[in-house]
């Protein structure tokens, strides 16, 4: 765990991108108190302002303090981000865990159903959910997750194909480990390298989707601050309003930063692999019946001799 730590503390870019994520999220989080003005307070009289002291970024088109949006919109795109990562990670990491582990009709079945939806441009998936469902910033969670749960479902399933021929699952089955147990205790831990690099990636991902459904006006709904949706209504402003240039470049390059940050997880990913290289290969919470020493594990991961050998 130190020589990961030394590993990344070393990688400058990881240490950039970590320092603009928690920036982010500590941004998300205080937006109520460092907000300078309420971000659905609307004063016709002060419209269009350019940036002054103020209003730092100027004002849109209904009065709106355009920095305070931007601040609260974080809260907004983190909020749905995550639950399109967990909705993604939850139905997609389920399927693939069970479709690796068992194989047969049900691995068939299940990714010959990914395929059927990654044959759909992703954008055209979430749109199509959005309109079954309904314009709002809820179904876009929902669209956006959706929409990335093949990604979720293969990559588990490619992770657990990989581990379940290895000798301590072998060894937990032998010694009257159930499935979940198995599933849970000795191959989910060993495969969370590449879940949690794509939940990193996945979360920039949904971002700029869920934006991107919002700039259709199939995401968050007006008044709500929402990146996506103040870019749209900001665009139609450059041309009467140049001054007014910071409501539309100011939500793009925030959003742009954000999803650059979030990009730092292939570099997780490499400290994590260096880490999990260090670690028993057997790993020390599988089920063990009594009178059975953990030391016989041990030389079962030791013996170069196949596993129905062992007496």
């Amino acid at each position: 765990m130190r020589r990961a730590l030394r590993m990344f503390v070393r990688h400058k870019g990881a240490l950039v991108g970590t320092a603009l994520v928690l920036l982010f999220v500590a941004v998300a989080f205080t937006a109520p108190w460092i907000a300078p003005h309420d971000p659905l307070a609307q004063d016709l009289s002060a419209r269009l302002l350019p940036p002054s002291s103020a209003h730092t970024l100027g004002t849109d088109d209904f009065g709106r303090d355009v920095l305070s949006r931007v601040l609260w919109g974080s809260r907004v795109s983190l909020r749905l981000g995550i639950t399109a990562v967990l909705i993604a990670l939850l139905v997609g990491g389920t399927i693939g865990l069970f479709a690796g582990y068992y194989g047969g009709w049900f691995d068939l079945l299940g990714m010959r159903f990914m395929d059927l939806m990654l044959a759909f441009p992703s954008i055209l998936l979430a749109i199509v959910v959005v309109a079954i469902l309904g314009p709002s910033l809820t179904n876009a969670m929902i669209a956006v997750g959706v929409m990335a749960v093949p990604q979720y479902a293969r990559i588990v399933r490619a992770s657990v194909l990989s581990v379940r021929g290895l000798e301590y699952v072998q060894a937990a089955r032998a010694l009257g480990a159930t499935d979940l147990r198995i599933l849970g205790r000795a191959i989910l831990p060993n495969v969370l390298g590449p879940i949690l690099v794509n939940a990193s990636l996945g979360l920039a991902t949904a971002v700029l989707e869920a934006a991107g459904l919002s700039f259709l006006g199939l995401g968050a709904q007006p008044p709500t601050p929402e990146w996506g949706s103040m870019l749209s209504q900001g665009r139609e402003l450059v041309l009467i309003a140049p001054k007014s240039y910071a409501k539309i470049t100011k939500p793009k390059d925030i959003g742009r930063k954000t999803i650059i940050a979030f990009g730092a997880g292939c570099t997780y990913r490499r400290c994590l692999e260096n880490w999990l290289a260090k670690a028993k290969v057997v790993p020390d919470h599988v089920m063990v019946p009594a009178g059975i020493p953990r030391r016989a594990i041990d030389d079962m991961k030791e013996d170069p001799r196949p596993l129905h050998e062992f007496h």
